[in-house]
């Protein structure tokens, strides 16, 4: 490996990503290219130039800022609006462009460059009715998946890769899937390995999360910062439920696959903290009061929003058995982290909220 490009590359997992692909193999040119356009993104810029990290200011929807680019061996494309809720309200465009038609343009520059292609999808990709026609189970503090389920694809372990994928998903979705379709093409017509990795809920320093994208760090930032929340939805009980992936984690499945190409060409994985690492609202709410030290009135909001579903949990179990690669960060873990990159940056992350 020589040159890795990350777009995306000032963001939450890019940045990660980046900053530890630089540190562990100093021997490789590590690229972040990013546009700067989420709130926040400019603090990771100080961590990308210590690491020795070559930043480029640059937008995947526009082909011009990738034609100048060096030669690269790998591409891992992070760039996306991640927001559920992105063109619910308002104008789409920035999301259709970044999501679909920057995966294009990125698609055609791993083409040109005959480099591997590693793509950062979503659980968000499997449809809206399937999800939310899970049987679940209310257990405690929590929703659970039944034994039992009415479709193919879904077992109380979480949703697989054969759940089938016909019907609408949100508009975040569809162009995360959209995009999926594009690198399976390009690696069945081209010389491009290509990985798809499925991600669940990533969590973890250096997220600015929000309400609709990156609920548990959000939910941490909250508590830390004492800002208002809800539980929204399904009663507003809190008892949905989602698992969560380290970022840490991710960026060592990376790696992996940046480090063995011809060993992930052409797969598709969910990739998440499945049933063990998995928190309700209410439970992450009583972790966050422990961590903190902070214990917040939370308000209830009863009706659902578009596009949410009960219960999500990633079924690993394929790409556990094509490697070894394991999800290995608890919840305690991941919100521990989240609270003492809090704590160590206060101010500057206050001030990028605001």
């Amino acid at each position: 490996m020589g040159s890795v490009l990350v777009t995306g590359g000032a963001g939450f997992v890019g940045s990660n990503l980046a900053v530890t692909l630089a540190g562990r193999h100093p021997e490789w040119r590590v690229i972040a290219l990013d546009n700067l356009y989420r709130k926040g993104s400019e603090l990771n810029l100080d961590r990308l130039s210590e690491a020795g990290v070559e930043f480029v200011r640059g937008d995947v929807r526009y082909p011009s800022d990738l034609a100048g680019l060096p030669p690269i061996d790998a591409l891992v494309e992070c760039s996306a609006e991640p927001s559920v809720m992105s063109g619910v309200e308002g104008d789409s465009s920035y999301l259709f462009e970044t999501n679909l038609v920057g995966a294009y343009n990125c698609l055609e520059l791993a083409r040109r460059q005959a480099c591997q292609f590693i793509f950062l999808s979503s659980s968000r990709v499997y449809p809206l009715a399937g999800l939310r026609a899970l049987a679940i189970e209310e257990a405690g503090t929590r929703f659970e998946l039944a034994s039992d389920q009415p479709q193919p694809g879904v077992s109380a372990s979480g949703v697989s890769e054969q759940m089938p994928l016909a019907g609408p998903r949100t508009l975040y979705g569809t162009t995360k899937l959209a995009a999926e379709l594009l690198v399976a093409e390009y690696g069945d017509q081209f010389p491009v390995p290509t990985v798809i990795n499925r991600c669940g809920v990533i969590a973890g320093p250096w997220q600015m999360g929000k309400v609709d994208q990156g609920v548990f760090t959000h939910w941490m930032l909250s508590h830390v910062l004492e800002l208002p929340l809800s539980y929204i939805g399904y009663g507003g009980t809190g008892r949905q439920v989602r698992d969560l992936l380290h970022i840490d984690d991710l960026v060592d499945l990376v790696e992996l696959q940046l480090l063995d190409p011809e060993g992930w060409d052409g797969t598709t994985f969910n990739v998440g903290g499945g049933r063990p690492v998995s928190l309700s609202l209410l439970e992450t709410s009583k972790l966050c009061a422990e961590i903190s030290g902070n214990t917040l009135e939370i308000g209830s909001e009863p009706e659902t929003r578009a596009g949410d579903v009960p219960v999500y949990l990633s079924d690993c179990s394929a790409i556990e058995a094509h490697s070894e690669w394991r999800s290995s960060r608890d919840a305690g873990q991941i919100l521990t982290d989240i609270h003492d990159w809090i704590i160590g940056d206060r101010e500057r992350i206050a001030g990028a909220l605001t």
